[in-house]
């Protein structure tokens, strides 16, 4: 019986990836609602390209409150030129589009209204407007690069020190080259973790075999100046070590980055109940196993003794929720350990 024919995107691109030069456009996600029955919805996209040399895909907007990665390639976008670089660059800024536009982790245009992109690859072309953009991106985007770059950060609800990420693959040369750029980038601290959800974009590169970075640049649900410092010379040092910039391009030299190591479910401590989240360290702050991490409060039935959370490992705090309220199942904390080779 014949294998069946891969599926082709629903969604639009009149960009030529091929060509020459720098053009900007949208892909067209068809989007046929009451007030627009043959409408679609428009999702940034910028190609650059200068002969042959390394093949590149820049994205951020992956969840749309996670404005770091956006505003890093919104303005790298309007400063590279043809003449800067070698080979091609293709930067998304807003791959989930409907979340970014409605300021949300995830998209309200699913049918759940909760469409989380980094949770639905490798896409469905027949799918709700998340699932077709993931196909779209694993289909269309991801046969045209050799590297990706993935900007994330807290978002809303969460808070890092500013990072970058790579994960471990089978392939030496791919863990080699993603060391090497994690190195580049200069983040205060440099994550390497497993993959350990195959919907994420970083299982289908894993699985694809194309080299992947990611980052958490802060969160908060704000931009703040450090954070974006960290993304913008970062992503143009990594660029530089590629060999995607031009020689001209000035870049500063790396910072020094701890690297770290992000393991299973104990390196997460979640809160045991519904209430007000008193934490007890912030940021930074290294922890013992067994260590108070914070407590419930109960606002409602304030004469109700609190319930205390406890790290279940030692630790660096790379990650604290953000938001007083939290609901049984939230994550307050994160940690992360000091990577052995």
């Amino acid at each position: 019986m014949a294998s069946p024919k891969p599926q082709k995107s629903r969604i639009s691109c009149d960009i030529d990836f091929e060509k020459n030069g720098k053009q900007v456009s949208y892909l067209r996600l068809p989007h046929s609602v009451h007030r627009s029955a043959y409408g679609w919805l428009a999702i940034p996209i910028i190609a650059i390209k200068n002969g042959d040399g390394p093949r590149v895909l820049l994205m951020a907007g992956n969840h749309g409150d996670e404005w770091e990665g956006q505003v890093t390639l919104i303005k790298l976008a309007r400063e590279l030129k043809a003449s800067n670089i070698r080979g091609r660059v293709i930067i998304l800024p807003g791959a989930n589009a409907p979340a970014v536009r409605a300021g949300r982790r995830t998209s309200p245009l699913d049918f759940d209204g909760e469409g989380n992109l980094n949770r639905l690859f490798p896409g469905d072309a027949n799918g709700s407007p998340t699932p077709m953009i993931a196909h779209f991106i694993t289909s269309e985007l991801l046969p045209l690069a050799d590297v990706v770059f993935d900007l994330h950060s807290g978002g809303s609800s969460l808070d890092y020190i500013p990072s970058a990420e790579m994960k471990k693959t089978d392939d030496k040369k791919i863990n080699q080259l993603q060391m090497d750029l994690l190195r580049a980038f200069g983040a205060p601290v440099g994550n390497i973790g497993e993959v350990f959800d195959d919907r994420t974009f970083s299982g289908t590169c894993k699985r694809l075999g194309v080299a992947f970075v990611s980052t958490e640049l802060g969160g908060t649900g704000t931009v703040s100046p450090r954070a974006l410092a960290v993304g913008e010379k970062g992503v143009r040092r990594c660029l530089k070590l590629l060999g995607t910039l031009s020689k001209n391009y000035k870049v500063e030299e790396a910072p020094p980055t701890r690297l770290v190591y992000v393991g299973g479910s104990d390196y997460y401590s979640y809160a045991p109940d519904e209430g007000l989240f008193e934490p007890y360290v912030d940021l930074g702050a290294e922890v013992k196993k067994g260590q108070p991490a914070g407590a419930v409060q109960f606002p409602e039935t304030p004469w109700r003794e609190a319930v205390v959370v406890r790290f279940q490992r030692a630790g660096l705090v790379l990650c604290k929720r953000i938001g007083g309220r939290v609901q049984r199942g939230d994550c307050v904390f994160h940690l992360a350990s000091d990577y052995e080779s």
